[in-house]
């Protein structure tokens, strides 16, 4: 199956964004055609610095390739360099009510917390049903916040074939099955690196990840109590970057009322490090290299731009207009 994801370049990737979805796209490489996108023409509707965007999409293209993201596996290639995005986007756009794009919770989220509001802020499920649609992908991994962008995908693909004639598949979701990583200091809200102090980055030392993991929040409660929102999230991270073997033995721990925090912080530290320190080792390797690195994305998207020529070239032709047949 064709499964299509992407993420922002919106600065260092912390760990709830290789928990969330990274890790999981390293997986699927293996078992689906898998295209992935570093979506910079989403990011524009919060960043307005060139020289700022150009640096976060080279950082995001290293932090992806050092996860594990395998060229040779997959696709994997900047939005912005394949500009029928944009044209389907406008195509779709008339295919989209007012009304469905009111009803977007994000849009509200984000438009509450900023002075100046743009358009493409309330047009942003377009562009992503776009993302989508354009490579008629069928399966999309997402966690739970973006269900709501998934459905109204589907409700345009299902408005174009309804007036033009049968053209895209509907998308499905893929929840991925790690659970929200919590911010560390505050484990109501979700990981964030806009809460000082909640995170932790692909690209900490050791040392820092140590002392982040020492400082998070746990609680004092004892055996056979509900399990305290912090305590939760730790348990959480074990699971992603621990052995299934330690992650049973403190459980066992918490359940006999005999869990030492101390002892749970320190092991969750030391194997968050070793992860991270393999990905941060590939990521300098990388960086030798740009050219390499640009070399690679440039390639992936000369072959998703093919993919997306034919299917905007039937668009085209479907609501009237000539197909380009460029490839």
């Amino acid at each position: 199956m064709r499964i299509f994801s992407g993420i922002q370049p919106t600065g260092a990737i912390h760990i709830g964004n290789y928990a969330g979805a990274i890790q999981n796209w390293v997986r699927l490489q293996d078992e689906h055609e898998c295209i992935f996108c570093i979506c910079d023409y989403h990011a524009l509707t919060t960043v307005n610095d060139g020289e700022r965007l150009r640096r976060q999409v080279a950082d995001a293209a290293l932090d992806l390739l050092a996860c594990g993201l395998d060229v040779h596996k997959c696709r994997l290639f900047v939005q912005s360099q394949v500009p029928e995005h944009t044209e389907l986007a406008w195509i779709l756009s008339c295919c989209a009510s007012i009304g469905e794009l009111n009803r977007m919770t994000q849009f509200k989220e984000k438009s509450e917390r900023s002075e100046f509001v743009n358009a493409g802020l309330f047009t942003y499920p377009i562009l992503m049903a776009a993302d989508i649609l354009l490579y008629k992908a069928e399966l999309v991994p997402v966690g739970e916040d973006q269900l709501q962008h998934l459905e109204v995908a589907r409700v345009f693909a299902r408005h174009f074939n309804n007036v033009f004639g049968q053209t895209f598949p509907e998308p499905q979701s893929r929840l991925t099955a790690a659970t929200r990583v919590m911010a560390l200091n505050d484990p109501s809200k979700k990981m964030s690196k806009s809460i000082p102090g909640s995170t932790i980055m692909l690209t900490d030392s050791d040392e820092v990840i140590r002392r982040q993991i020492k400082k998070a929040v746990t609680d004092v409660g004892g055996a056979g109590e509900t399990m305290s929102p912090g305590v939760a999230n730790l348990f959480n991270l074990l699971k992603i970057f621990s052995t299934p073997e330690t992650v049973a033995f403190f459980e066992e721990q918490y359940k006999e009322g005999a869990l030492r925090y101390g002892d749970l912080k320190k092991t969750l530290g030391d194997d968050i490090a070793a992860k991270l320190s393999v990905i941060r080792e590939r990521r300098q390797e990388l960086a030798k290299d740009p050219g390499l690195v640009e070399d690679m994305l440039v390639d992936s998207a000369k072959q998703v731009r093919c993919l997306a020529r034919q299917t905007l070239d039937e668009v085209r032709e479907k609501v009237g207009y000539s197909p380009l047949k460029s490839c």
